[in-house]
This record gives structure tokens, C-alpha cells and sequence, in this order.
């Protein structure tokens, strides 16, 4: 089974959920070989829950993942912690909606929630809990005390990150702080654009159909990680697309503003 660990299902945090936004997301994904991914969309987007409400209504749903058109979707979501860093949480749908309930109060940057607390929250068979880009200078996470980060199930090798960092000397400081705790590395693309899907990826020996089933073959390392030799235009043309995207959204919510202003002062 071919999976990728961290993508997201919409363009940014700050535009609506698209249906056929996500169903090109979708498309994009098996024609780059995945039979399966798990949706890491940010937790303090803007109507996080439409996400999950648009998934119950279009696909069929087994208790562990989503089925579209052929493609597993394990539910989850990326989520900001108080100390600087982001925690990938890829669950059951259940446990997904509970979780960002309990992160209701804390999706404001001065009161995110502690990483303690959230690993307290979470201490479940059926989490699997990746820490984010361990090593983006944005946000990250090796600076974190080794207790809180011994609790992780894996950490995340991010295609966007081996885009901008050296490949080689990235990938061997994310290996060995997960060879430090005993943990897996696992392959996440960091897609917001359906070009950057194939750039890394996962290659599982067993077809996983649950949490356990993917906790099973990190764990013994039944898996292999590809890096795909078009990483960087993949990257590269999914970064400058999303650009001219948002920019384009930008740019109608702004001449809807005026036309309405100007409808209003007619």
C-alpha cells in the first residue's frame, strides 16, 4: 500500500472547503500512485468541520477510513502546540471530531495547547501521533524535552521541507532524531495542491485497513520511504500555483467588497 502521511484538503486555512477543490485533491492522488492518504488538515481552519460533515456525506466509511473512489482516507489533523511545533494526529473519525472539541479554546496562537497536555489527551492505541517537520526553523521540534518527544509514534520526513532544506543533510538529522527514541521516520508531502502529491511517499508491505494496522508496520518496519526524483518541480510548481491561487481568491473577495460597498453607497 502506497500512503502519504501529511496532506491537507484545502488551499489554506483561511478558504472554504471545496468539494470539487478536494475531489481534483483526490484524482491527483491515485494518478501519483497512492492507494491511500491521511487527511492532516490544520485544525484551526476555518470551518474545521465541514471537512468531516462533506467526507460522511460523500463517501462510505468503515469505522477506520473514508473510501474514495478507491482511495483510503484516514481522518486526522495538524495540530499547533504552545512551545513551537506542529503534531500530526491521524485517528479515527470519532476520536478526530472529539479531539478538536477539546482543542475548541485553543485555537489562537496565545493559547495553544500545551504538548503535554495534548500527548495526555491522546494517549490511545487508535492515535498515531507524528511529530511535524522536526526540524523547519518555522516551527520545530527537536528542541522539545526528550520525555514529551519519546511519547510520538514517528516523525515526519516532509517533501516541502526537503524542497527547501539540503535533501540529503535534512533527511539525516530527521533519522537520527527518531533513531534516538527508537521511532520510525515516516513520509508525509505537506501537499495544500495536488501537484506536490508523489513527491515522497510510503511504500507499506501490508494493506492497512486501521490505526493498529499502520501502528503494526512502522513499528516493524515493514515499509519502505520513497523520495521521488521530481520532488523539487513537484514542489516547487504546487508552491507557485497555490501563490497564484490565493492570489486570485484574494483578489475576487476584494472586488466583492467593493462592488458591495459601492452597492451600498449607490
Amino acid at each position: 500500500m502506497n500512503i502519504d502521511f501529511h496532506t491537507h484538503g484545502k488551499l489554506s486555512k483561511k478558504t472554504e472547503f471545496s468539494v470539487d477543490y478536494f475531489l481534483e485533491m483526490i484524482e491527483e492522488a491515485k494518478a501519483n500512485g497512492l492507494d491511500a492518504i491521511a487527511l492532516t488538515e490544520h485544525f484551526n481552519t476555518i470551518r474545521f468541520s465541514d471537512i468531516y460533515d462533506t467526507l460522511d456525506r460523500l463517501f462510505p466509511y468503515n469505522g477506520h477510513v473514508y473510501v474514495a473512489d478507491g482511495l483510503k482516507i484516514f481522518p486526522g489533523m495538524e495540530v499547533d502546540i504552545a512551545e513551537t511545533g506542529h503534531i500530526l494526529m491521524i485517528s479515527t473519525r470519532e476520536n478526530i471530531r472529539a479531539l478538536r472539541e477539546k482543542l475548541h479554546d485553543h485555537t489562537d496562537p496565545d493559547h495553544f495547547v500545551p504538548f503535554g497536555v495534548l500527548l495526555d489527551w491522546t494517549e490511545q492505541e487508535d492515535i498515531l501521533r507524528i511529530g511535524a517537520h522536526p526540524y523547519r526553523e518555522s516551527t520545530p521540534l527537536h528542541h522539545l524535552p526528550d520525555e514529551l518527544l519519546n511519547r510520538l509514534d514517528a516523525f515526519d520526513l516532509n517533501g516541502k521541507d526537503l524542497y527547501q532544506y539540503s535533501k540529503k543533510t535534512y533527511r539525516v538529522k530527521v533519522e537520527q532524531l527518531a533513531e534516538r527514541f527508537g521511532k520510525p521516520v515516516v513520509a508525509g508531502s505537506d501537499t495544500h495542491q495536488c501537484l506536490q502529491y508523489g513527491s515522497v511517499w510510503n511504500e507499506i508491505e501490508a494493506d492497512c485497513h486501521s490505526i493498529s494496522d499502520l501502528k503494526a508496520s512502522l513499528t516493524s518496519k515493514a515499509y519502505q520511504i520513497h523520495v521521488s526524483i521530481c520532488l523539487e518541480s513537484k514542489v516547487k510548481g504546487a508552491i507557485m500555483m497555490k501563490k497564484l491561487l490565493k492570489q486570485s481568491l484574494e483578489d475576487g473577495h476584494d472586488r466583492f467588497d467593493e462592488e458591495t460597498q459601492q452597492e451600498r453607497t449607490g
